[in-house]
């Protein structure tokens, strides 16, 4: 029978080719998987028009959270864009978001008819556009101000904080406005020093 060779003690062993076989090859390889994850990472908030969008929706519902972009705005601008809109927001590159942002604010030039914009036939330059983002509270807030300033019906309206639209007022927009009822402290003061607070309803003889 043949003698038995002596395994080399691990102990012995160089501990140089112990690390490079042992050591580094798993690690090379959590490296390697760890990357296409990174990449395929969606953002989860994106930056469009001054509006914090959620960037994990489908750009055709995310982008309804700006201000002057309606369901069938938002539809059109994406159909002429050529945008998919199911396609999530956060895979979009700074070049998409910006394409985006030019098409909205420019609609007229990227083909959309003037019937589907908010602002047609401005008052003081009779310009054809469309309002978005930061731009509609301001362009707002000065319509009702020159209302204001000429003091028409719906400027007196908006200055004394009452319906402009014709609403009824009897039992709407009645904040902080008691009608009718008599509290403990006026029917006191009615009443006098050393006399009876006339009850609700009641006038003081």
């Amino acid at each position: 029978m043949g003698e038995k060779k002596d395994k080399p003690d691990k102990a012995f062993e160089d501990p140089a080719k112990t690390d490079k076989s042992e050591k580094q090859k798993p690690e090379e390889k959590k490296e390697a998987k760890g990357r296409p994850k990174e990449e395929k990472r969606l953002r989860v908030l994106v930056r469009v028009l001054g509006a914090d969008l959620d960037g994990e929706k489908a750009v055709g519902h995310a982008i309804l959270r700006i201000k002057g972009v309606s369901h069938s705005f938002a539809k059109a601008i994406l159909s002429v864009a050529k945008i998919d809109p199911n396609k999530k927001l956060g895979a979009f590159t700074e070049t998409d978001i910006a394409a985006l942002e030019a098409a909205i604010r420019d609609p007229v030039k990227s083909g959309l008819p003037e019937w589907i914009l908010n602002r047609r036939r401005d008052v003081e330059t009779g310009d054809v556009g469309h309002m978005s983002g930061a731009d509609v509270d301001m362009v707002e807030k000065f319509d009702v101000q020159r209302m204001v300033d000429a003091k028409s019906y719906k400027g007196v309206r908006h200055m004394l904080g009452l319906p402009v639209r014709g609403q009824r007022t009897r039992a709407s927009f009645r904040h902080n406005k008691a009608v009718g009822v008599v509290k403990k402290a006026a029917r006191l003061a009615q009443a006098g020093p050393g006399g009876a607070a006339p009850a609700a309803g009641e006038k003081k003889k």
